[in-house]
Formats: structure tokens, sequence, C-alpha cells
């Protein structure tokens, strides 16, 4: 008897699971049917796909974002504003890593913090998703500048770089070309200032921040000199090179080619100075061309590559930010579409018309409906194409502590030029030594 039960248990739970597997088919005809005849069918809720950046860039993004999620049904982009201080975006990504979980799907991300975020494993390789074509259309330092260990880590969307403005108009008054070398920089500084043209010759970043590191790399680049190089971990900050491009920013302030206050001086405050009449050459971002443009001196300037020693090139110093997905991320390839719909040129062109940041596609540096907001587009692409990136190591956020610091007690004259760098290169070594 207890045989006969065992059977028919099993017939009835076979009949059980038969008659399962018939409903779910029912079930699933039925819905094929439903969805044929077009009636809803409890549709999945979109994926949210998460992105942390500074509060002003969250309200010029905004139109693009409704754009996206009016377009894409089954992604939800959701843009979290974070502070304007990048220091602290940057903070707040690394501690959302740390902790394991981070809610980010996408990472905005410096160019200078591709390497750090690569090398602890937060980020997603995306080596795979392009092919060597799709990436030409971008600056090749930009490419370059989102790789780490031959792998890639960050497609590029805005971009940036350090360049030397020079009042055209004053230098015809005096019948002088631009300088093309450090050494003519001092010597039409000195002219200007004694025929009274202007207070001050030459302007640039020098308080200690991370504008002057990205300002000394231009200088170092011009003497022929070279920060850190990342595939031999070599440091060249005590080589003559360095010592000489500290001291062409120490002869700016013993000259009074630059005002003694530039030590302290960022961005903003080199900018006011130069637009307000007071300089003759400025040293800053392509951010400053579209608001000196709006000023009195609209047609009284023009920009060019930094300045050089005989022999070296100029270099610009390459800033900008672009995208990367999260090694945490549970939805990976909808962060890779909301790149991809970020990275399209006609997407593109309209933040740029919005914003005047500068693209990183190479073919909109010459569209015609960005040339006719910005008519000095064509003119930034050279400029960018001789590009320098800061070195690309992950260590680099604690280099470019040290350097600003033996920078800034050489500037100040607490310490020589060449006190300052070797002990500066010296720091350097054993940073790069113990592995950050």
């Amino acid at each position: 008897m207890v045989y006969m039960s065992h059977i028919r248990f099993r017939i009835e739970g076979w009949l059980s699971h038969s008659r399962l597997w018939t409903y779910g088919v029912a079930i699933a005809f039925l819905c094929g049917i439903l969805i044929f005849l077009g009636f809803p069918v409890f549709p999945q809720p979109p994926v949210t796909v998460r992105v942390l950046i500074q509060a002003i860039d969250a309200t010029h993004w905004q139109p693009l974002v409704t754009q996206f999620n009016q377009t894409h049904s089954d992604i939800q982009l959701e843009v979290v504003k974070g502070p304007n201080n990048t220091n602290l975006v940057e903070d707040l990504y690394t501690s959302a890593f740390l902790l394991g979980d981070s809610p980010y799907d996408l990472v905005y991300m410096d160019i200078v913090w591709v390497q750090k975020f690569a090398a602890a494993r937060w980020l997603t390789d995306l080596s795979d998703r392009v092919t060597p074509e799709q990436l030409n259309v971008y600056l090749k330092g930009d490419i370059e500048g989102g790789r780490y260990q031959g792998k890639l880590y960050r497609i590029p969307f805005q971009t940036d770089g350090g360049m030397l403005y020079y009042r055209q108009d004053l230098l015809a008054q005096i019948g002088a070309t631009p300088p093309e070398t450090f050494a003519q920089l001092m010597a039409l500084s000195k002219i200007l200032q004694e025929q009274n043209l202007v207070a001050w010759g030459y302007v640039w970043q020098g308080k200690q921040y991370e504008g002057l590191s990205a300002m000394f790399t231009e200088i170092l680049a011009g003497h022929g000199g070279f920060w850190i190089d990342p595939d031999t971990q070599a440091v060249g900050l005590d080589q003559p090179q360095a010592i000489a491009a500290v001291e062409f920013l120490r002869d700016t302030l013993a000259e009074g080619i630059s005002p003694p206050g530039v030590t302290t001086y960022s961005e903003e405050e080199t900018r006011r100075l130069f637009q307000n009449g007071k300089a003759a050459f400025l040293r800053n971002w392509p951010y400053v061309y579209s608001l000196a443009s709006d000023s009195e001196l609209v047609g009284k300037f023009a920009i060019k590559p930094m300045m050089h020693t005989p022999g070296n090139k100029g270099g610009a110093c390459l800033g900008g930010w672009g995208l990367g997905i999260s090694k945490s991320s549970p939805h990976p390839d909808a962060a890779w579409q909301v790149i991809e719909y970020f990275n399209q040129p006609e997407v593109q062109r309209q933040y740029f018309q919005q914003t005047g940041y500068v693209p990183a596609r190479r073919s909109l540096f010459y569209d015609s409906q960005l040339i006719t907001q910005s008519n000095h587009l064509p003119r930034l692409l050279p400029v960018l194409d001789s590009s320098v990136l800061r070195p690309p190591i992950p260590q680099y956020a604690q280099a470019s502590d040290i350097l600003q610091r033996y920078l800034s007690a050489a500037l100040t004259g607490r310490e020589t030029p060449q006190r300052a760098m070797e002990l500066a290169a010296k720091e350097t070594r054993a940073l790069l030594l113990r592995g950050g």
C-alpha cells in the first residue's frame, strides 16, 4: 500500500508540474497575443543609470539628460549633483568605491583621475567596445589620457588645454610679432612696460594648487624637460631643464614682468588682469576666449601655443573630462548606451553651443554651426595638438602635491630653484618606490 501511495504521489506530482508547464505556455501565448493586439502587458521599469558631476555641469547637462530619457524608455539617466570643487568630487567617487558598492554606474572623470581609478580596479575596461577607427575621431591626447596599462577606461567628452593669450593690438603698435621663445616673451614684455602700454608683461597661475602643476607642465615641456616618465618611472625634476624652467618663472618676478602677487593667483585672477588691459600676455585655458571676446578686448587679442626654448616645442597641458563605467555597476550595457548617446556629433554640438566648452571630437573644430558662434575653434586645434599630458600614473595626486609644495617654495624665495627641485625629485622617487 505504501508503494502504491508513492506511485500515486509521483503521478499526481507529475500531473501538477505538467499543468504548471501548460499554464505557463498558455500565459506566454496570451501575452504574445495581447502584445500583438497592442494591449499593455506590465512593462518592466526602466534601468536607472547614475552619474555624479559638479553642480554647475549638472545644470549644463540637464537639456541633454531630458532628451536622453525621452528617447530611451528602458533607461533612466539620473544626474547626482556634487560640489563645484573638482577635488571634492574626486573624493566622493573615491569614498563610494572604497565602500564597495558605489551607487554610480557612470564615472565622469577629469583626465588626471583615470590611472588612479583604473589601478584600483574601480573602472571597466572599454577597449572591446570601440574600434581604433572610432577612436580616431577624438584628439589623440584625450584618448591616451584615458588609458592605463594599454587598456581604455575613459571616452572623452570635452577637452581643454593651456595656451598663450596675447595683445595683438599692442604688438602691432611696437611692430612686433607674437613671441615664440621665453626670451622673446621677456623682451617684448619689457618694451611694452617701458612704453607704459601695460602694467605687467606676463601673468600665470602661481598659487599652490593643481593649476600650478598644470602651468609648470607646459613651461617644463618648453624647456625640453619632463616630470615623470610613466613607462620607466624616471623623474626629471632635478635635471637642468627643469631647474631652468623654475628659474624662468622666478625671473619674471625678479624683473617685474609678472606682478608679485602672481604666486597667489589662480585662473580667474590672471584672466581679470588680462581682460582689464593690465597685462600683455596670459597663460590660461580656452574658456577665457569667449569671456574676453565679450569685453573691451574684443578684436584686440589672439591665441597661440605656449613658448619654448630654441630647439624645443611648446606644449599645452591637456585637461578635459570624459565618461567611464564603474566596475561595480549592475548595468554596464545601459551605461555604455549613455556614453554613446553623449558622444554623438549632434549631441556634442548642442552641448558646446550651450556652454562654449571645447569639444573632444576633431570634426567639431571645423563645424560651421560652432564656428559661427566661436570663430576661434579652428585656431584652437593646433594648440591642442601640441598637448602634453601630466604624468599618467596612479599616484598622480600625491606627485602633484609634492611638485606644488616645492615649486611654491622656489617661487616665493623660500628655496632656490635647484634646491627645491632636488627635494621635489627625491620625494617623488620615494613616492614611486613605495607605490603610492
